[in-house]
């Protein structure tokens, strides 16, 4: 699934969980390094995934479900994974933001106008602290963002008709309980739609994938499966003039 494809200056997907090397249970295009899978198969998927956007590198974040926002300002002599975060920011160009993910949503940014883009890991914990305004917080110390001109994703990821709460009072804040679809599911792509527009993004600038990682086959659930692997959001900055094209492999845009 391409994201913001009038703007060729930028390379996003999300990439299904078809098209890699891995084994089953982790079948077949795992990004996960850190869910029981074969390290090498698990490189090789994501050399795979960063050729296909025309990407140098990618930066990825061992995500623990926090609010850290971590600012890429350097180009790595390698792909590379940092621990503690659950976003990241950069205006480098050539570099791949990666997020992994088997239900939590991957909410992309894009400022044309100073050329910076986001990608954020945001499960239910990350929504009730609202990484994603603290997200265009950084985007605005960093870059002089203005939140009006962004552009914003957000991923396919567990839908409102399967994320279930039962324990939603003890884990949701008391805001969010309008977001209940029907007893205890909860509608988390309109809790992310709305915490891009309080944070002063245009509510016509929001595209939702509106796919259910755990109706859909096509991707890695952990809610359906337990035991699974991480299906991949990324993007970056593949040139610095809007008037370059995107390297886009075609067949990966038919294909997903």
């Amino acid at each position: 699934m391409i994201y913001f494809s009038h703007h060729p200056a930028v390379s996003s997907a999300t990439f299904s969980r078809h098209g890699g090397v891995s084994k089953a249970p982790y079948h077949s295009r795992n990004v996960g390094l850190h869910v029981g899978d074969v390290e090498e198969r698990v490189l090789r998927n994501r050399a795979l995934l960063r050729e296909q956007l025309g990407l140098a590198r990618l930066v990825s974040a061992r995500q623990v479900h926090g609010d850290s926002v971590l600012v890429v300002d350097w180009l790595p002599e390698a792909d590379v994974e940092l621990a503690g975060h659950d976003a990241l920011v950069t205006d480098q160009l050539g570099i791949g933001l990666m997020i992994q993910q088997a239900d939590c949503q991957a909410v992309m940014l894009y400022d044309p106008e100073h050329g910076a883009v986001a990608n954020i890991h945001s499960g239910w914990r990350g929504s009730v602290a609202n990484i994603i305004a603290k997200t265009v917080a950084a985007m605005i110390s960093a870059y002089g963002t203005r939140p009006a001109s962004l552009l914003a994703a957000i991923s396919p990821s567990l839908g409102p008709c399967c994320g279930e709460f039962v324990n939603y009072r003890q884990e949701l804040p008391e805001p969010f309980y309008g977001y209940q679809v029907r007893p205890n599911h909860f509608d988390f792509w309109a809790i992310s739609r709305d915490q891009l527009r309080d944070s002063g993004v245009r509510r016509e600038k929001i595209e939702i994938a509106g796919r259910c990682t755990a109706c859909e086959g096509d991707y890695f659930s952990y809610r359906r499966d337990r035991v699974t692997g991480r299906f991949a959001s990324v993007i970056g900055i593949v040139s610095a003039n809007s008037s370059q094209p995107s390297a886009v492999n075609p067949k990966e845009k038919k294909n997903e």
